[in-house]
């Protein structure tokens, strides 16, 4: 078995996805890299070829249909010999002085008889704009540098949580959690990392900046016209997150860790009623009232919490002025935490 297997999604990503491969690679024989190719019409494909060739012990090039990031994780996991799981996209790349200290941290996990379910990093927005950085930690919310469970962490900021980009799972862990992402779907990064929180019992918070997020192209699905053009997609994973968990039961086990679901589902239904609001047309004005209308119904435990207990309270203000303050709020929160 490998220590670790990077999953690499690749959709005409020949221009850039050479760095990212190569960034990997430092992790050597202990790690497997798997590069799927998802459709694509450039020289992905040949290149994810020559990788495996070039080093047949480490990288595995696998084919298939077009089938959205989603499908390639899914490819990935369904592949994977590595003990533990990092999706890594591939426009962007790893720190290699960071990866040594991770690899160094998975070998004694391995080693233990109670191996650690979650690692998590800081990561680095990589801004293509203005040539800047700002990194995420989580050092105000999370024990530094060694295991710890749920009940020992703190409280996250509201520019807070864990994405795709911060975590590290045991592919055992997300195989029990029954994941599968949805395919021909953007955002189905918060699916990834919410979905499986429940069953990590042991996390370790290894503060280094790991991942390098490159922002800023104009294709890339974080930029603000191709999230009000899919807003669709981000509802459709919105409603499956919403939909993922009883938290009141995940309360019964741990309240920190239904706390931070909750400020998690928080964040998920802040970003969709932007965006809704951001698209300026009745029809998505009146699936953001349909959104919480079934929620209402469905559960109204959580509508009250989410309505009048979280982030929500300062982005749902009535009429068109509300929602132009609310609009212009988040605006000035993107500049102030340049989070995309």
């Amino acid at each position: 078995m490998k220590l670790i297997t990077f999953t690499v999604p690749c959709y005409n990503s020949a221009a850039y996805m050479e760095h990212c491969v190569h960034t990997l690679l430092r992790a050597g024989e202990e790690a497997e890299i798997i590069l799927v190719n998802d459709g694509s019409a450039d020289e992905t494909g040949a290149i994810a070829d020559r990788f495996a060739a070039q080093y047949p012990t480490i990288v595995r090039a696998i084919h298939q249909e077009n089938g959205g990031h989603g499908e390639g994780v899914n490819q990935g996991l369904r592949n994977a010999t590595g003990m533990y799981f990092k999706v890594v996209d591939s426009d962007d790349w790893l720190d290699t002085d960071a990866l040594d200290r991770l690899m160094e941290q998975l070998r004694l996990s391995a080693a233990s008889d109670a191996p650690i379910d979650m690692f998590v990093c800081n990561y680095v927005y990589e801004h293509v704009t203005d040539d800047t950085r700002h990194v995420v930690h989580y050092r105000n919310a999370l024990p530094v540098n060694r295991p710890f469970t749920w009940d020992e962490i703190g409280r996250f900021r509201p520019s807070q949580f864990m994405i795709m980009h911060a975590v590290i799972y045991r592919t055992a862990v997300l195989r029990e959690a029954g994941l599968t992402l949805p395919k021909h779907t953007f955002y189905v990064d918060n699916v990834f990392v919410y979905t499986p929180l429940p069953r990590v019992k042991r996390l370790y918070y290894l503060d280094v900046d790991l991942y390098r997020y490159f922002i800023g192209r104009a294709d890339q699905s974080v930029n603000e016209e191709n999230m009000i053009r899919r807003v669709d997609q981000q509802l459709r994973v919105t409603r499956i997150i919403l939909e993922a968990h009883d938290l009141q039961a995940v309360e019964q086990t741990s309240k920190r860790l239904a706390g931070y679901m909750y400020h998690f589902l928080s964040i998920m239904l802040m970003i969709s009623n932007i965006y809704l609001m951001m698209s300026g047309t009745d029809e998505n004005l009146a699936k953001q009232r349909a959104l919480w209308q079934d929620m209402k119904e469905q559960a109204p435990g959580l509508y009250r919490r989410m309505r009048y207990r979280s982030a929500n309270v300062c982005f749902l203000l009535p009429g068109k002025v509300g929602r132009d303050i609310d609009i212009f709020f988040y605006k000035m929160a993107k500049k102030i935490y340049k989070f995309s």
